[in-house]
């Protein structure tokens, strides 16, 4: 199947460099004293939230927090940057999710953008339903609005967002500048590529509508440009009719051919699965790697027992939705599409969730760890797109020489394909 690349996600290492000024400067007075002060925060507990991030590697030290009521509070900022004689670094921050100071400002203003959701005016969310028209339904969001927010508010009308972060509380501007991949890309595409219009301020301050055919090359610059083109504060988003519930199955395996196959066998199917993904598990790997709640308690005695006899394994993941029209059919429908696949017998688990609670799963296990204060460890990180042709040596050279024989890993791994036309 040529044309498909496998999307590796893993915590070994980190990839991403950070944009950044190399001298320390300070802020204009002009900007102490201009109206735009009244909403910037230069206290020691607004300096130290803006200086870390979710990576905890790096540690740039702003001079100033900017809590944005309106958008033009953001533009008026950046303007002032831009005509000033010592200009000063700014970034966009929403959940700071990034892990090499992407959403930090070195001696510049860190704008919190998730201070815009108290403006219904400048953000909000706005559900069109207008399927007579070219772009069908889709929902005007602000930047700063986190996705579990989205999702929320268009099921009130029956519609959801087509693509997702495996995490939805992260600001749209955030995983709009990224990407936003999980495993309903290989259907859709990631959420970049389920984006309509976006209002962007650019680097001169000016706010600025993008689109496919309007100001292309900002749109297309922004989408994944790391927030170095531009701050994105409103996004027209791609909706698509909600289901109410999802089955969702994990198969485990041994054989890496067989995983990856069967993997690139699930994608192939038209009208087929609506996510896929796939994690490994190391001997001696924290229980989170294998996303352990879903399963219980014997079945994790089976799994571990499995895990320690062959080292490595890998864990297919898949999801169909459904919802009253179809659950009669869901049950019949289901075990068609898995028919042949090549996973171990006795080792197919099966639950029944709503849609919501499937989505918003990682925030079970983020308040697990808030907790526990593991949270606050460093989290490096890297996400690599590797060929099919290649993806049998990555096997070998890192999951079986590197990570089996070293026994170290301490976070998780994701392995699952995608269509390159997506």
């Amino acid at each position: 199947m040529a044309g498909i690349v496998l999307f590796i996600v893993s915590c070994l290492m980190f990839i991403i460099g950070k944009l950044s000024p190399s001298s320390s400067i300070s802020l204009p007075r002009e900007l102490l004293t201009h109206y735009i002060c009244n909403k910037l925060r230069l206290d020691n507990d607004a300096i130290e939230l803006a200086s870390r991030d979710y990576g905890k590697l790096v540690q740039e030290t702003p001079l100033g927090v900017l809590y944005p009521s309106l958008v033009d509070d953001i533009a008026t900022l950046v303007k002032f940057s831009y005509d000033s004689p010592n200009p000063f670094s700014i970034a966009a921050r929403g959940r700071s999710h990034s892990i090499r100071g992407q959403a930090m400002a070195h001696n510049g203003v860190v704008v919190q953008m998730t201070s815009l959701k108290h403006s219904s005016y400048d953000s909000g969310i706005r559900v069109v339903r207008n399927p007579s028209s070219l772009l069908g339904f889709y929902a005007d969001v602000g930047g700063g609005e986190l996705w579990i927010d989205v999702l929320l508010a268009t099921l009130e009308h029956g519609l959801a967002p087509v693509s997702w972060t495996d995490y939805l509380h992260l600001t749209v501007g955030g995983t709009l500048s990224n990407a936003g991949i999980s495993g309903q890309a290989f259907v859709y595409g990631p959420q970049i590529s389920n984006v309509h219009e976006m209002d962007v301020i650019t680097g001169k301050g000016e706010l600025v509508t993008c689109s496919k055919h309007i100001n292309s090359e900002l749109f297309y610059a922004v989408l994944g440009g790391l927030g170095q083109f531009g701050i994105i504060t409103r996004a027209r988003v791609a909706l698509g009719k909600a289901p109410n519930r999802v089955k969702w199955v994990k198969m485990l395996y041994h054989d890496f051919s067989s995983f990856t196959r069967d993997q690139e066998h699930l994608i192939s199917i038209n009208g087929g699965l609506d996510y896929l993904e796939g994690f490994v598990v190391v001997n001696q790997s924290p229980p989170s790697n294998l996303r352990s709640s879903f399963f219980s308690p014997a079945d994790q005695l089976k799994i571990n027992s499995l895990v320690a006899k062959h080292g490595v394994i890998y864990c297919l993941e898949v999801v169909k939705y459904y919802d009253d029209l179809t659950i009669d059919t869901i049950e019949k429908e289901l075990p068609l599409l898995l028919k042949g696949l090549n996973y171990l017998p006795g080792f197919i688990f099966k639950k029944d969730k709503s849609f919501v609670e499937f989505l918003n799963r990682v925030r079970i296990g983020e308040i697990e760890l808030e907790e526990t204060g593991t949270q606050d460890v460093p989290h490096p990180w890297l996400n690599l797109f590797v060929p099919k042709s290649t993806i049998m040596d990555f096997n070998a050279g890192v999951f079986l020489e590197i990570l089996k024989k070293q026994n170290k890993n301490k976070g998780p791994i994701l392995v699952y394909p995608m269509n390159r036309n997506k």
